[in-house]
This record gives structure tokens, sequence and C-alpha cells, in this order.
């Protein structure tokens, strides 16, 4: 499942709900990222045990707490400049 679908599936869960409740809920659930897959059960027992009161809060924690997984290339940004201090990352040619 894309995150936009586990989105949808946390709009329809019923709140409060713990982490855990959603961990245990959604082991199940496999994301497809970028590069590989886990389980949406995975992200929610990832961070510190809390309840969210609503869909909005647990959909905050899954965006945040999704692994590297989710990120195209690491490292990469072609809008943000070099640190200053800092030779920044090697050119990649395609």
């Amino acid at each position: 499942m894309s995150l936009k679908q586990a989105t949808t599936a946390l709009d329809r869960h019923d709140y409060p709900a713990t982490s855990d409740q959603l961990a245990d809920s959604y082991d199940d659930y496999e994301l497809d990222l970028p590069n590989g897959t886990e389980s949406l059960g995975e992200v929610f027992a990832r961070g510190a045990s809390e309840t969210f009161a609503d869909a909005r809060e647990a959909q905050a924690t899954m965006y945040s707490a999704v692994s590297s997984k989710a990120i195209g290339r690491e490292g990469y940004s072609d809008r943000d400049p070099t640190v200053l201090g800092t030779d920044g990352p090697g050119q990649v040619s395609f």
C-alpha cells in the first residue's frame, strides 16, 4: 500500500488509540516505499508509546517515523545550498 492509502486507513480507525494498538492493528499492512517495504505496524512500533486523539496525529507520526526506505536518494537535494564550511556531496552523473 502507498503512504496515501495508509493515511486513508488511519482515517477509518477509531480514536483515541495508542501507538501499540496501531502497531498491532496494522502489522500486516505493507508499505510500498521507493527503496523497499516495511509494515505500518513497524512504523508505529519504532517510536515511543503515545496516545493519538485523532487520525491527524497518527498520520503525522507515520510520516515522521517511516524508515529511510522512503527516501529516494539519501542526502540529495537540488534545492538546498551546501552548508557553509563543508565540501558537500560529490556530484553524480547519470
